[in-house]
């Protein structure tokens, strides 16, 4: 910009520069009519007094114009800063313009130990600028309030201002902390995306720890989640995510998914829009593996989690966490991933390149897989076809078994990817596949 506006400011004094001296020629190469000479032919030339007017006047009107020409020239000299080099100065840095900004909302409640969720956002965040983090605190847990106070302004903090009970039925009273949960999510959301007027924002829970890349994950992919409409949300996490389920080698491999995974998610604007007006009273998270809100879109979700949990304590009691959840593998290695690229994970690219590599997977059985007895690098297929035989191969080899709305965690197009004893396993339904069955559950 700079640079730019130094071009113009030269041109504009060459054309100064030159101006005056061809008027200054054209003046200096008219006869002198203030000389008169001695003859009858000098007194033929002598001006009139109207001549003589028009010329004082041209004088006058010459001195006005360099007048304010000089003037000009003094404000662009005044302006020579802008565009002579200093010596010895270096120039100041400054953020590229353009960059999206990507709000982190901290969903909070009654845990003193969302400080290590803060104290890893902080500590990976590369610029405050692109990425405020929101912690919205419901509960009105006052040890909670006072730790989240501590961050000063490094952490916008929110208090949801309802902390009533809400009316349930009588067989529903236990389940009162998921109806609270449900009530803050819309509420926090709807400040990140209304109030404070964000286009896009990434949730994450109070019992979240963020990899080192996660920032550099979600700055990547919200181009592509915008310029997709088969696709309505990116996570950070893999439900079948464990330690030796997961390629260590493949940091960098994204997938598309049709279960929505959440624990650390980024939505956009627009599809909050959608969601607001029919947000449920309870179970959010199951109510958006719906086919009525997923709508036959998918998310993106990485091989190897960006984010791990810590909360064994909540209003789930610790459902799969001793079994599955505390053993998940949290990515150590920074994958550059604004410098890949990304348009693999378009719809008809990604389908199109996964039913190859799923259906021209070499067959095996479920011994095989489960007994060792497998020769080759792979990938491998294994084969189910009912909601009975899903479920016991998935439980007996290690991955989560359980379907909402017929769909598998991880699973697209009904097949689960996952890694097992240093092999990839496609665990699959028959070529032919063609929708969910909703009654699979």
């Amino acid at each position: 910009m700079i640079r730019k506006r130094s071009s113009l400011i030269l041109c504009g004094t060459f054309l100064f520069v030159s101006w005056n001296a061809v008027l200054v020629l054209l003046l200096w190469g008219r006869t002198p009519q203030g000389q008169l000479g001695n003859g009858p032919r000098d007194l033929a030339l002598m001006p009139t007094s109207d001549v003589v007017g028009d010329v004082i006047r041209m004088a006058e009107s010459f001195e006005s114009e360099l007048g304010k020409q000089k003037e000009i020239l003094s404000q662009i000299l005044s302006h020579q800063s802008l565009w002579k080099p200093r010596p010895n100065r270096k120039r100041p840095k400054v953020n590229a313009p353009g960059q999206p900004v990507i709000p982190i909302l901290v969903i909070a409640c009654n845990r003193v130990t969302v400080r290590r969720c803060l104290d890893k956002l902080l500590q990976h965040r590369p610029s405050a600028e692109l990425h405020p983090i929101i912690v919205s605190q419901d509960c009105g847990h006052a040890d909670t309030a006072a730790v989240i106070a501590s961050y000063g302004s490094k952490v916008t903090h929110l208090k949801q201002p309802d902390l009533s009970d809400i009316a349930v039925r009588p067989e529903h009273k236990k389940f009162q902390g998921y109806y609270k949960i449900s009530r803050h999510y819309r509420w926090a959301i709807s400040q990140a995306f209304r109030n404070i007027s964000h286009s896009s924002v990434v949730i994450v829970e109070d019992d979240l720890e963020v990899a080192p890349d996660f920032f550099e994950y979600f700055r990547a992919l919200l181009p592509v989640l915008k310029s997709d409409p088969s696709l309505w949300c990116v996570s950070a996490w893999n439900d079948n995510g464990r330690d030796g389920y997961v390629d260590p080698g493949k940091a960098d491999l994204l997938y598309r998914t049709d279960f929505f995974p959440g624990l650390g998610w980024m939505l956009l604007r627009e599809a909050w829009e959608e969601l607001e007006a029919k947000w449920p009273a309870s179970f959010w998270d199951d109510w958006m593996r719906q086919p009525e809100q997923r709508r036959g879109r998918a998310c993106v979700r990485p091989e190897i989690s960006r984010t791990l949990t810590f909360g064994r304590q909540g209003v789930s009691l610790g459902q799969f966490y001793d079994k599955y959840l505390k053993y998940i593998k949290l990515n150590s290695e920074f994958v550059p991933f604004t410098k890949l690229e990304l348009s693999y994970l378009k719809e008809e690219t990604y389908r199109s390149n996964f039913d190859k590599e799923v259906y021209g997977a070499a067959v095996v059985t479920y011994e095989d897989v489960k007994q060792g007895q497998l020769t080759g690098s792979g990938p491998f297929r294994l084969q189910y076809s009912s909601k009975d035989s899903f479920k016991v191969m998935a439980k007996n080899l290690g991955i989560m078994d359980d379907l909402k709305s017929g769909v598998p965690r991880t699973g697209y197009r009904g097949v689960v990817s996952f890694f097992y004893r240093g092999r990839r396993i496609y665990l699959a339904p028959p070529p032919g596949w063609t929708q969910y069955d909703p009654t699979w559950s």
